[in-house]
């Protein structure tokens, strides 16, 4: 049964993002908009990938393949599901920015959220139940060849348009509609911390943590591993289908290109440069991975493209030198660190544990 205070947290929480939702889409900039919904949008990927490669300890690099995953499918289920399903939307995709528009465009936000999310999901069980019984390098080939699969699958795909990329029905005039704002985006960032900080403290949290600590250790103590690494892999490719729903309704647009292993790699880059296993770490990593190239690419034009790729090889090379276990390692950012404040002499709470390794309670 829910307690009061998490009822009113809940309303709080909705509360305050639908006012900053208004509130910034008519005070900012188009630039600043853009940036502060992509780098939304890189949270809950980064985030995503720290339950894979971060609490469980496998190396994915295709991770941007479920976020195409869940782009086109969701795309595809407002455009083909127009009439059907969603006849009140703007044939142009174009609905207001008033209250009345953001009501008129959530239950198609809604259901092209569960659409992306859950084919994802699908397609990650797929592929993980074989593949997650490698380990390190010969999983990272097949995560990588599952990225360029889905790649060249859309590509050769002509009811999304194939390799134009898929704006919507253009037969029919039915375009992909603009349904993300910002209320959607960061209650999708809420929503996938607070799932991860209530896995992380959880028994099936500290499954994950034994598996990356030793995995003959865990299996020893009668932990499934295979199946603890398929479910952190469904788990972070649902997220990740999300984020692409997510992305294709704020860009109108989805294309091939835009989910290739560049992608996957500016995702691996955000976890491993904020600490693999901290939230905090990914939180912050994925904004200023995000912010800065858009904010530089918008001052350099088309010549930031070219160094893009160099700037983050070194940024990771200087990282490892320097700091080898990310800039958060597998801490988090505390409120009472932050404001000076000094716990008593209690027993540690939840948000004062550190991520030790996960030798008991397993089962």
């Amino acid at each position: 049964m829910l307690s009061l205070r998490r009822i009113l947290t809940v309303s709080a929480t909705l509360g305050i993002l639908l006012f900053l939702s208004f509130f910034l889409e008519q005070r900012l900039q188009a630039v600043a908009f853009r940036v502060v919904m992509l780098s939304g949008i890189a949270v809950v990927m980064a985030v995503s990938l720290n339950l894979i490669n971060g609490f469980t300890g496998q190396f994915s690099i295709g991770h941007a393949g479920f976020q195409a995953v869940g782009a086109y499918a969701a795309a595809a289920l407002t455009v083909y599901g127009h009439n059907r399903i969603f006849g009140n939307l703007p044939r142009s995709g174009q609905l207001p920015d008033t209250l009345q528009g953001f009501l008129l465009g959530a239950p198609a936000m809604i259901c092209a959220l569960l659409a992306g999310g859950l084919f994802a999901a699908v397609v990650g069980y797929v592929v993980g139940l074989p593949s997650l019984r490698l380990k390190g390098d010969y999983l990272a080939i097949v995560t990588l060849g599952f990225g360029e699969i889905i790649r060249v699958a859309v590509e050769n795909t002509e009811a999304v348009g194939g390799p134009r990329g898929f704006t919507g029905n253009i037969r029919e005039g039915i375009y992909i509609p603009n349904l993300t704002s910002f209320f959607w985006v960061y209650l999708m960032v809420v929503v996938v911390v607070v799932v991860s900080r209530n896995l992380r403290f959880s028994v099936q949290g500290l499954q994950y943590l034994s598996v990356r600590e030793d995995e003959i250790a865990a299996q020893a103590m009668g932990v499934n591993t295979t199946r603890v690494k398929v479910n952190a892999f469904v788990l972070g490719a649902f997220f990740a289908g999300v984020a692409g729903a997510l992305y294709a309704h704020f860009e109108q647009s989805v294309s091939p290109t835009s989910f290739g292993f560049v992608r996957s790699f500016d995702f691996v880059t955000m976890v491993v440069l904020g600490g693999l296993g901290s939230i905090t770490g990914s939180v912050l990593a994925a904004v200023v991975l995000t912010a800065l190239p858009e904010i530089l690419r918008s001052s350099l034009g088309a010549e930031f493209n070219q160094y893009r790729l160099v700037a983050y090889a070194l940024l990771l090379i200087l990282l490892m030198l320097v700091r080898p276990q990310g800039i958060f390692g597998r801490g988090e950012l505390r409120l009472d660190r932050l404001f000076g404040r000094k716990g008593g002499g209690g027993p540690a709470g939840r948000d004062n544990v550190e991520d030790q390794p996960a030798a008991t309670e397993l089962r």
